[in-house]
């Protein structure tokens, strides 16, 4: 009969790296008035060991116009949330969501003429 494994212990990250489900729901709000103002098409999550990445595409053959992330291991540094553009620059880094998504909100904001 073999021993039983001793539960790993010390370990505090998960296995992989996912949203909440507040955070989906802000990030989700955006991303449906930006699809009623005709801005974005598509998007895509992808959860891994290092990041969750909620990507959003104008059409959906294209690479991502924008990449909202969530890194755990740099909530500490400089934050846990970054907006990536469609380069794979930083546009905003930081430790509340919210803050963070403003950067993609004052493009919902057009002059009326």
């Amino acid at each position: 009969m073999e021993a039983p494994l001793p539960f790993p212990a010390g370990r505090s990250e998960p296995d992989v790296i996912a949203f909440h489900r507040q955070e989906l729901s802000v990030i989700l709000s955006l991303y449906g008035r930006m699809v009623a103002a005709g801005e974005w098409r598509d998007y895509a999550i992808s959860h891994g060991r290092e990041a969750a990445v909620f990507s959003i595409f104008r059409r959906t053959a294209e690479t991502p116009l924008y990449r909202i992330e969530k890194r755990p291991k740099l909530r500490l540094k400089q934050g846990m949330f970054a907006v990536l553009g469609e380069g794979g620059q930083v546009l905003r880094r930081g430790h509340d969501l919210q803050q963070v998504l403003r950067v993609l909100e004052k493009k919902l904001i057009r002059p009326v003429d």
